[in-house]
This record gives structure tokens, sequence and C-alpha cells, in this order.
């Protein structure tokens, strides 16, 4: 018997100070990027890249590995409420934060 076994590519990339790992045709939000919608982006932070058996990790990048992805949108996430108290002060304090993220879709991982 012979099985037909899906060929596993991926990355693991690193943007905004957070690591992703993407294959192609994955969609994914990260801190914002100046980039305005419907550009593409090439990302050379390249933490490691998998094709099938083929692994190469990077010291700490793949020098010759890069990932290119096409901004979506620009969106906000949820709102993070931020309360202060201090009790028999009559002291507090609410504020909120949302955070602004950028919307991905990865079209190509490829390797020099």
């Amino acid at each position: 018997m012979t099985e037909k076994t899906k060929v596993n590519k991926f990355a693991v990339i690193k943007t905004g100070g957070k690591q992703y790992k993407v294959s192609e045709g994955d969609t994914l939000l990260v801190e914002k990027l100046d980039v305005e919608e419907g550009k593409t982006l090439d990302i050379k932070d390249v933490l490691l890249v998998a094709d099938g058996d083929k692994v190469e990790v990077g010291k700490p990048i793949v020098e010759s590995g890069s990932v290119r992805v096409k901004v979506l949108s620009q969106e906000k996430d949820d709102k993070i409420v931020v309360l202060k108290y201090k009790k028999r002060k009559n002291y507090r304090k609410k504020t909120g934060h949302r955070q602004k993220l950028t919307k991905l879709q990865v079209e190509k991982i490829s390797v020099k």
C-alpha cells in the first residue's frame, strides 16, 4: 500500500516581537505594519523553513529565506479595560486600549 502524504511546507517568522508558524495560504493578525492595504511585503526575519523532511534552521535567521505576504486590511483588536483602584482612598481610574493590527495572507515561502 502506498499512501500519498502531503508535503508539509512551513516557516517560522518573527514580526512585532512575536514568532508565527505560517504555511502558504494562511492568514494571520500581527502588530501594525506601516504598509497600505493590497500591497505585498517580503518578511526577511525567517527563523526556520521546513519543506517535508528538509529543515533549515537559522542562526538566528535563515539568510536566504523570505516569506512574501499580502496586506489584506488594517484592523483594531478588542478593547482591553484597565482599572486602577485603591481602597479607602477614593481613587479609581478606568482606561482602555485597542491594539492596532495588520491582517496578512501568506503567498509564498522561498529559500534560495
